[in-house]
């Protein structure tokens, strides 16, 4: 009988700062439980590079740097388990970027919603944002992923992969697999808790419409007992009527692993400020172990946690950018 071959998921984040509880119910806490996947090689990688394509401080993203990988290693991402590093320290996603641009004709950039989006929002438009998608690709294709966990705002970008990976092995030869979207058994919608209509974001201005990870105690009370509801005083999940209350229900549902209908049983006619407490007690305690582990963190630690990752990352992607060094001709004398 022949071992079954482990397939490689690759997953990134963007150093922006506040990762917040939408984040890790929605993405986090699952690739924390893919690492006991016997079949699964999970590489985590810190899109630093991607990073850049916003206004930004430079000291404020070095300290979102490492603030991002400590919150990771503090939600359970094992450098044991995983391979976990800092792109920017690994010089052939660039590389593999410029390759795959060569390749990527103008008019499937010019698809891409992301850079409207973003531009139409008011950031600069600059050419890193407007080829963010294939660096996204470069990212996915470097270390050879066979899947990728996706929400419905990247599956424009995988599948733009996709069809990358297929353009350059047309044209040279089969080097990358194609990779599939990696869709969990179980993710949280997490909606904002001042507009219940939109997804929870790190990017709104207002500090009370999202949970950090990193909250105290008392911050996450404050801002659940202020999220915005609706007059009927009857908790009942109904995302059209009640899009307030079934979001904090989905929250308490992912915080405590009982089902909706039993929460929103047992809640029903108790009112909606006895009910926001048992939330806010849920999240309170869900996030403790989290503040916890991040606060005993040593920076140094974490930045050699991150070296280390980096050199066996750098390791992998040499031998398989030879490949495509070779394939494209620019084989090394």
């Amino acid at each position: 009988m022949t071992e079954q071959k482990k397939r490689t998921v690759f997953s990134g984040v963007q150093p922006t700062g506040n990762i917040h509880l939408g984040n890790y119910l929605g993405a986090f806490r699952n690739w924390v439980a893919l690492q006991d996947d016997p079949n699964i090689e999970p590489i985590y990688c810190i899109v630093d590079l991607h990073g850049m394509t916003n206004p930004y401080d430079p000291k404020d993203f070095e300290a979102a740097r490492l603030e991002t990988a400590k919150v990771l290693l503090a939600i359970g991402i094992d450098p044991d388990r995983s391979l976990f590093y800092m792109q920017s320290q690994v010089p052939h996603h660039p590389e593999l970027a410029w390759i795959l641009g060569t390749v990527t004709p103008m008019g499937v950039l010019n698809r891409m919603t992301q850079f409207k989006d973003k531009t139409e929002r008011g950031v600069p438009a600059n050419l890193g944002l407007f080829s963010y998608p294939v660096l996204m690709a470069a990212d996915i294709l470097l270390l050879r992923a066979d899947l990728v966990p996706v929400g419905d705002d990247q599956r424009q970008h995988i599948e733009m992969t996709r069809d990358l990976a297929e353009r350059f092995n047309n044209r040279f030869g089969e080097v990358f697999p194609v990779p599939d979207s990696l869709v969990p058994e179980t993710s949280a919608r997490v909606m904002s808790l001042t507009d219940p209509t939109t997804k929870m974001s790190k990017s709104d201005p207002n500090p009370k419409s999202r949970i950090d990870v990193l909250d105290s105690p008392d911050e996450v009370r404050k801002k659940i007992m202020s999220a915005v509801t609706d007059s009927e005083p009857t908790v009942r999940f109904d995302r059209a009527q009640k899009p307030g209350i079934s979001n904090l229900l989905e929250i308490m549902s992912a915080c405590t692993g009982r089902s909706i209908d039993d929460l929103a049983m047992e809640y029903a006619d108790g009112g909606y400020g006895v009910f926001k407490e048992a939330v806010a007690e849920a999240v309170i305690a869900e996030l403790a172990p989290i503040r916890s582990i991040y606060q005993n963190l040593d920076d140094a630690d974490v930045a050699r946690i991150l070296q280390r990752g980096a050199l066996d990352a750098r390791t992998k992607a040499e031998g398989y950018q030879q490949e495509v060094r070779d394939a494209v001709g620019l084989h090394r004398q």
